[in-house]
């Protein structure tokens, strides 16, 4: 799972949970696949992601940057600023761990790099 697809998932469907977001993560393996740089995409994204929750899920699995909680101004000229991003975005991926809903403490598993959200019935609003 990238922190991409992180930063886009809540559990919200759960009973009894108002928001469910951001999940916590709890990165068992981590792995690191370098891919080719794509400045567009990155400025493109950018103003989509809730940035502290990104920055946060960074730290989260153990992946600090010098990033900081506030997106810095022209972050759209600058190269170096926009790999970081690129690297944490594209580059980093959770392959075992859990996420962990906010409010319940509800555990979905991620495995193969792929989260589990799926609910029992009984879990469902």
């Amino acid at each position: 799972m990238k922190l991409l697809t992180h930063n886009l998932l809540s559990s919200k469907s759960l009973k009894g949970v108002k928001v469910g977001y951001p999940l916590r993560i709890v990165a068992k393996d981590v792995k690191i696949s370098e891919c080719e740089f794509n400045k567009e995409f990155v400025k493109k994204i950018i103003p989509k992601l809730d940035w502290k929750v990104f920055v946060n899920a960074a730290v989260e699995i153990g992946q600090t940057s010098d990033l900081s909680d506030e997106l810095i101004e022209d972050y759209e000229d600058d190269d170096d600023y926009l790999k970081k991003v690129h690297h944490l975005l594209m580059e980093v991926e959770i392959i075992n761990g859990e996420l962990i809903c906010p409010e319940t403490d509800r555990v979905f598993p991620i495995s193969a790099g792929i989260p589990n959200l799926l609910l029992n019935e009984n879990e469902v609003s």
